[in-house]
Order: C-alpha cells, then sequence, then structure tokens
C-alpha cells in the first residue's frame, strides 16, 4: 500500500464552477497507483466540491442560478456581514455542498461516469486563489 499527497492551486474569476477534473488525473496518473482511493479536500469555508455535468455549461450556469436564489445575498437573517454582502451567503453555500470528496480510482483514473467532472465550487464574488488537496492510498 502506497500514498501520495499534493496541493492544487486553483484560481478563480468569482462566483461559479471550475473543473479541476484535468488537473488531478494528471497527478493521479504521475503516481503509479493503480486501484485506491483519492480524497479531494478544498481548504476554505467559502468553495466547496461538487463532482457534477461536464458536457453541456448550462448545467453549471442552472446550477449557480439555482445557489444563487437558495441563498441570497443581503438576506436581513445574516449577523456575520463584515466582509460583504457575498460572504455569509458563501459560508451556506460551503455547508450545503461538500468540501471533501472520496473517488475510487482504478487502472490509475478516476471512476468517474461518462458525463461526470470534479468541480470547485467557488461562492465568492471576488477572484481567489483556492488550494485543493489531494490524498490518494492505493497499490
Amino acid at each position: 500500500m502506497r500514498q501520495a499527497s499534493h496541493t492544487l492551486t486553483i484560481a478563480t474569476t468569482g462566483q461559479g464552477l471550475v473543473e479541476i477534473t484535468g488537473p488531478v488525473t494528471a497527478w493521479l496518473r504521475a503516481q503509479g497507483i493503480g486501484t485506491g482511493l483519492l480524497t479531494v479536500f478544498v481548504r476554505h469555508t467559502s468553495a466547496s466540491l461538487v463532482i457534477q455535468e461536464n458536457a453541456d455549461p448550462d448545467v453549471r450556469r442552472d446550477l449557480l442560478a439555482f445557489f444563487r436564489r437558495l441563498v441570497p445575498e443581503n438576506d436581513p437573517l445574516y449577523v456575520h456581514t463584515i466582509e460583504g454582502p457575498d460572504d455569509m451567503p458563501a459560508h451556506v453555500k460551503a455547508a450545503l455542498t461538500q468540501t471533501q470528496l472520496s473517488i475510487p480510482i482504478e487502472d490509475g483514473r478516476p471512476v468517474l461516469g461518462t458525463w461526470q467532472g470534479i468541480y470547485l465550487f467557488e461562492h465568492r464574488s471576488r477572484p481567489h486563489r483556492r488550494e485543493v488537496v489531494l490524498h490518494l492510498l492505493g497499490a
């Protein structure tokens, strides 16, 4: 059994989904581990991770629109407002999604469906540099 870890730095341009399947898969290939389990973890409280369709960009647009409607900015219920109107909604959106994914690995590749991709979901309005930690355990 072997382990490997790596941190990806992902630049975002504001709210939206950034596909990271390519860099994750490239790193996996370089590890030489055929079968195992990959943990993907985002080190932030205002961004999250999702596995979602990667064929039709309308899916990403619709998800972003849905979350904006579900968790609006400037809600009078928010007490934490010091970091701007998008900060507390970003925390709520991250709480509703995931900060960690577990993905099986076979033949050195993530076991994803035909139309699935791994995404960093940026919930803040401004561009950020996000750290995504990869941890692989396998043989």
